[in-house]
């Protein structure tokens, strides 16, 4: 019933703005009327953004780990890039909305979203055990790919501070692909065993054997991707609206201009945050650790080329380059991460200073 009925919600929306929304949206004066579409919008497509979280989950399920949660993390990331496509062509967004939904999706899933999943772990279970070859792998793409992201350009001396030339955007990003698909085949190919629980892993042997006995049937699989679909589509069609609205509001309230960015980074990675605390909160720290990860570095790994991309064929200006205040938070994000997941086993600490950084960043959005 609850597909259903997210089904016929969001598809009745989709009608009504395609019948409606340039009549509507054609004058925003009254402030209660564009919040009240806002609201509408922002709802709808993230109730969708559950929606596809909760097909990818069964897909994932079918699946298993680690191709279960890749499954998640691409549908994720295909949400983020049609969010900002959406906005970046479809109005006069400003040239940093690419890096700051990036950045928010790094600190939300990095701090946020790995902080609460370690308090929740921690205050329920104690000390708990993942695999930790797993999250140094990650780790390991994530830190260069977000340092030459989200750092690098600021020093280059071609161009303005933050922006990259032609040239340098076309190799940077097909460096980024190129590493993010060595991550992929080691995660799904050659060294599946470091992403799931290690106790599992042990018996990964047996239990691939039994899985390829009785796998899930083609029905079930084409069932659920064309759902999947289904879902994701009004989301494609109903961003552009959403994003002006964002555009109008962040003027209208004078809002700091990554504000935009970090409301896309929530509809982003809310559906998959709340999987991965639960997944926590029932001693699944793994899998909590893949969704949080491997949303950090699938962002990376495929927004960056795509943000990219969509400058060049727009020709518009992208910044990706952060201010000094951003450098010093995705370092010391980065710094705390690699210390967090030296060891084999987490407790409430880590999760309460990851929290803490991830505080720090929301006063900042507001008061830079």
């Amino acid at each position: 019933m609850i597909l259903i009925g997210r089904l016929a919600v969001a598809w009745t929306t989709v009608a009504l703005f395609l019948l409606f929304g340039d009549a509507w949206l054609a004058d925003l004066t009254s402030g209660l009327r564009a919040a009240l579409f806002f609201l509408w919008l922002f709802v709808i497509i993230l109730w969708c953004a559950f929606g596809v979280v909760e097909q990818a989950d069964h897909l994932a399920d079918m699946l298993g780990d680690p191709l279960g949660s890749l499954v998640l993390t691409l549908s994720i990331v295909i949400i983020e890039v049609v969010l900002i496509a959406a906005v970046a062509i479809g109005s006069d967004a400003t040239p940093t909305l690419g890096r700051d939904t990036m950045f928010g999706v790094l600190m939300i899933a990095l701090n946020g979203g790995v902080g609460l999943a370690l308090l929740l772990g921690g205050l329920h279970h104690g000390e708990q055990a993942y695999n930790l070859q797993g999250a140094v792998a990650y780790l390991a793409v994530i830190i260069p790919l977000s340092s030459v992201a989200l750092i690098l350009p600021n020093f280059t001396q071609a161009v303005p501070a933050g922006s990259l030339t032609v040239i340098q955007a076309a190799f940077f990003s097909l460096f980024t692909i190129l590493l993010y698909a060595i991550f992929l085949l080691i995660q799904t190919r050659r060294h599946q065993e470091f992403f799931v629980d290690a106790q599992a892993g042990r018996s990964a042997g047996a239990g691939a054997g039994m899985h390829a006995g009785h796998g899930p049937s083609a029905a079930a699989m084409v069932r659920h991707t064309g759902l999947l679909l289904v879902t994701l589509l009004p989301i494609v069609l109903l961003s552009g609206r959403l994003a002006t609205l964002i555009d109008h509001g962040t003027a209208a309230l004078a809002a700091p201009s990554a504000l935009g960015g970090v409301l896309i980074a929530v509809i982003v990675f809310a559906p998959e945050g709340i999987s991965a605390l639960a997944a926590a909160r029932a001693n699944q720290l793994q899998r909590s650790i893949n969704l949080c990860l491997g949303a950090a570095a699938s962002t990376i790994g495929l927004t960056v080329p795509a943000i990219l991309i969509i400058g060049l064929v727009t020709g518009k200006t992208v910044i990706l380059g952060l201010d000094p205040t951003g450098m010093t938070l995705l370092a010391l994000t980065l710094i705390l991460s690699t210390l967090t997941f030296s060891g084999p086993r987490t407790t409430v600490l880590e999760g309460a200073v990851h929290l803490v950084v991830f505080l720090v960043y929301v006063v900042l959005i507001f008061s830079p």
